[in-house]
């Protein structure tokens, strides 16, 4: 049996400001994801994972983070091709430049004591704030039993 699989993998950042606020992202132009949650997005081939998530936030957001730290990761095999898809979640708290929408949604910045009673969250965001805000999480997988997608955390 082989160990090598096709990966695609991808990042998240919650950025906290010091007034207990969270920088969200509204998706819109996202064919099937809608909805609000933290901006991300792909690592690059041959790109290390920290620096992706640098370079993400740059784009979608203006600002510039500093010494993100990672505190857990989300991953599924996709139904479509089994593909496995790796979400690295990273928090930052330091941060500068000016802060503008992407193509990716608005930015704005939320209270994250009300993130969790939104009804606006992308699907399975609510899922991945636990691993961002709880120390005893680090993963949430989902995997496929009898055409149901089971949720795991570790």
């Amino acid at each position: 049996m082989s160990r090598l699989e096709e990966v695609e993998l991808t990042n998240m950042c919650m950025i906290c400001d010091e007034n207990g606020n969270v920088l969200v992202q509204d998706k819109k132009n996202h064919p099937t994801w809608h909805g609000w949650n933290f901006p991300g997005g792909h690592v690059e081939k041959g790109e290390y994972v920290t620096p992706s998530v640098i370079r993400e936030i740059k784009e979608e957001t203006g600002l510039e983070i500093e010494n993100p730290k990672l505190c857990g990761i989300k991953e599924f095999h996709r139904a479509k091709d089994g593909k496995r898809y790796i979400v690295f979640l990273y928090i930052a708290n330091q941060f500068s430049g000016e802060l503008k929408s992407s193509s990716e949604g608005d930015i704005f910045w939320y209270p994250l004591s009300q993130l969790y009673s939104s009804d606006k969250l992308i699907d399975g965001f609510d899922e991945m704030l636990s691993v961002f805000t709880k120390d005893e999480i680090s993963e949430v997988f989902y995997e496929r039993l009898n055409d149901e997608w089971n949720t795991v955390f570790c």
